[in-house]
């Protein structure tokens, strides 16, 4: 068969095939009279192995070596291939990505498609103050899309990074809190961490009835700080997570700071109150967490409050007693 018939037939252009031939993968069995290359049947079979090779992304010498060489085993490139592909794919789904964030911004002509990219790769720099800077100015008049902050800020380790970031997304407008709402579910504990603290940020209601949802979160620091950005926001369900932080010294000066906020509304304050006397009757709570307690009670306004007090000013533990009894004295001056 002729150069030209064997090309129709396999789908491999007649360039491609002299090609092979200079490299010696396909070398055509004869020639006619008139000096035309002739191909047989199993040159034919070798054009056809050689493309099937070539669809798994083997390089022509690659190829020429599987068929060739009889001691040559595949596993060994096959598992090469599938690394190389993987690279590849996510390589391709980065640039993607970028691809989509850009057409999210809209921007109105190349200079801004120029900024975008630029202040992308400074959120991927190396350099936390470039990472930070970039934060910073991108709420400019080309603003980072908001899916690329929501990417940084819950993966940045850095803190003044962090921050940074959680102030460009409270700036941001709305579409970050439903992105960060994923976070808040993603099997990597400082991710759910970060999340949590981003949304607290977020001066908006959508954040607020993410930040009551995250209450109920299997993760407990996802609900204590759920709780303390609640408590600034005057939101009363945080009221037994931030007494239940107050017992435990977890960033127990924030929750009774979140609890006296709360405590200004006359309809919470003896619901908190008593909340507070409900610990203290449990004859296991240790003589910090009463101490604690009593530091709590001292912005709680009301008599139930008073009377724990008075109560605790007696306590077995000297320290507890000389905390209620100083408190005591500045809710109830001469």
């Amino acid at each position: 068969m002729l150069i030209g018939d064997v090309a129709r037939r396999s789908g491999v252009s007649t360039r491609m095939l002299r090609h092979y031939d200079s490299l010696g993968l396909v070398r055509p069995t004869g020639r006619t009279d008139a000096g035309y290359r002739q191909y047989s049947s199993e040159d034919i079979r070798r054009i056809f192995h050689i493309e099937s090779l070539r669809s798994l992304g083997l390089s022509l010498r690659e190829v020429g070596r599987a068929l060739d060489d009889q001691g040559f085993t595949p596993s060994e490139l096959v598992d090469d291939l599938i690394r190389q592909t993987r690279e590849r794919i996510a390589a391709e789904t980065e640039l993607l990505t970028r691809l989509r964030r850009i057409g999210t911004a809209e921007p109105a002509g190349w200079e801004d498609v120029l900024q975008i990219v630029a202040l992308l790769q400074a959120l991927g720099s190396k350099s936390a103050g470039t990472r930070q800077r970039a934060a910073l100015s991108s709420i400019e008049e080309v603003p980072v899309p908001v899916e690329a902050l929501v990417e940084a800020a819950l993966s940045e380790t850095d803190p003044n990074v962090a921050g940074a970031l959680r102030w460009a997304l409270a700036q941001s407008g709305d579409g970050g809190s439903a992105l960060l709402a994923e976070g808040l579910g993603s099997p990597v504990a400082e991710v759910r961490k970060r999340a949590v603290q981003s949304i607290a940020e977020i001066p908006n209601g959508e954040a607020t009835a993410l930040l009551q949802d995250a209450l109920t979160n299997p993760d407990i620091v996802v609900r204590r700080y759920a709780a303390l950005a609640l408590g600034a926001r005057g939101v009363a369900d945080a009221v037994p997570t931030l007494i239940d932080m107050v017992v435990e010294g977890t960033n127990d000066v924030g929750a009774a700071d979140a609890l006296s906020a709360l405590a200004s509304r006359p309809a919470l304050a003896d619901r908190i109150a008593t909340g507070l006397v409900d610990c203290l009757a449990h004859g296991t709570v240790e003589s910090s967490a009463r101490r604690r307690l009593a530091q709590a009670l001292a912005d709680i306004p009301g008599i139930t409050a008073s009377r724990a007090l008075a109560d605790l000013s007696h306590d077995e533990d000297r320290a507890v007693a000389l905390t209620a009894e100083y408190i005591l004295g500045i809710r109830n001056p001469r």
